[in-house]
């Protein structure tokens, strides 16, 4: 008797593989690589030699901010690119105007299109920043952990409670992280850089790690996102990660300021990193400076890529589409060997995935059915093209298929 599987991949094409192989699928897991799978599926796919891989991970996006850009106007953004990024700080400051328009009803469907695009490009997994401050009080939240229970299982998000405008130079804000937190949020958040002193800084730090340690929740922080030498919240958050064993539960967005930083500190803080378990993000398309991602590869340090924003104060772009992230980190770090393309797409899929601690990832026999199966054949001409993957499957369902332009409608998923 032949078997029949839910779903069969025939002439699939997997990385670091020479063959095509067959991808057999059974109660949402994957049950069987071979280069001939003899049973059928209920639903089968030819790739006709197309690439299969896993699903893509946006590890940083500021989810309740997506498509503002044009509420803010040029400002921000405009202080934001400055060569030296000098001018960040200001540019929070006036991108910060927007919250006082903040209602949860339209963050949830701005958020919602967000949602949409994710789908459409394969990125099924969101670690979402969350304004939770005086003036943003808690609309964001509300709407992204709506927004997050109702599509569990097609994208699954992470909320991040994210106090943009400080902890301490926001009397209150530490109130509204609390409170986030209590309402579910999955990641306490933070931006040190941001305060007015040192000291500041490390009370930031330390009411951050003790609402984690309250609620048990992983950490995600905004480090010296601006090209200034004397910053170190990065070194900081490090040594914080270390003195509490948060080992592995961390990660450190953006840290421009080690792209003027000598060699030496680098390779010190690398050390630190790999003590503590520490991932670092880097968005690269955001702003002129950007850390050093193969060096601290090449280091041994976890770093992954993430979108940071769709068309706000920050960024007028973005789709949620991780491998256009990957193509334009490529151009502006000068990372164009086929080695370099592999390591820019490792790091929109288990870098990533390792980076926010999402289990169960991989694709492997007894590993969870969520795959993209692509028109291109290798990382290069995925990179090259970054289109649609022909489909989207989460836990062995097709939830999209570019072959057949489905519309995407997540209410029926």
């Amino acid at each position: 008797m032949v078997e029949k599987y839910d779903l069969v991949i025939r002439n699939a094409r997997l990385r670091g593989r020479d063959k095509l192989y067959d991808i057999a699928v059974e109660n949402g897991l994957v049950v069987d690589i071979e280069e001939r799978v003899e049973g059928r599926g209920g639903v089968e796919v030819d790739a006709g030699g197309g690439l299969v891989t896993e699903p893509f991970v946006n590890p940083h996006l500021h989810m309740c901010k997506v498509y503002t850009y044009l509420l803010i106007g040029e400002e921000a953004v405009r202080r934001y690119q400055s060569s030296g990024m000098e001018y960040s700080l200001s540019a929070i400051e006036i991108a910060s105007h927007v919250k006082e328009r903040y209602r949860e009803e339209w963050i949830y469907g701005n958020a919602y299109k967000a949602l949409e695009e994710a789908v459409r490009h394969g990125t099924l997994y969101i670690r979402a920043f969350v304004d939770t401050d005086t003036k943003a009080r808690l609309e964001g939240v509300k709407a992204l952990l709506k927004l997050r229970d109702r599509y569990r299982g097609v994208v699954d998000i992470q909320v991040v409670a994210f106090p943009q405008d400080g902890l301490i130079c926001d009397p209150g804000a530490e109130d509204y992280l609390w409170k986030a937190v209590e309402l579910g949020a999955d990641v306490v958040g933070g931006i040190p850089w941001i305060e007015y002193s040192s000291d500041y800084m490390w009370k930031h730090i330390d009411i951050v790690f003790n609402i984690a340690r309250e609620y048990d929740r992983d950490i995600a922080m905004l480090t010296d996102d601006t090209g200034d030498p004397s910053l170190y919240t990065t070194e900081m958050l490090a040594l914080k990660t270390i003195r509490e064993k948060w080992i592995g539960r961390v990660t450190a967005c953006h840290a421009r300021a080690l792209a003027v930083k000598p060699k030496p500190y680098l390779e010190r803080l690398a050390g630190l990193l790999k003590e503590a378990g520490m991932s670092l993000i880097s968005d690269p398309h955001t702003g002129p400076l950007h850390l050093p991602i193969k060096y601290m590869v090449s280091r041994g340090v976890n770093v992954a890529l993430g979108q940071d924003d769709i068309a706000d104060a920050y960024y007028p772009y973005g789709r949620n589409n991780m491998v256009e992230v990957a193509f334009l980190a490529s151009h502006l770090t000068w990372s164009m060997t086929l080695n370099d393309m592999d390591m820019l797409f490792d790091m929109v899929t288990w870098r990533a995935a390792k980076a926010i601690n999402i289990k169960g990832y991989g694709l492997k026999v007894g590993g969870r059915a969520d795959l993209l199966v692509h028109r291109a054949k290798s990382v290069y001409e995925l990179i090259w093209l970054h289109e649609k993957p022909l489909y989207v499957i989460r836990n062995g369902r097709i939830i999209y298929s570019r072959v057949e332009e489905e519309k995407i409608d997540l209410e029926t998923i």
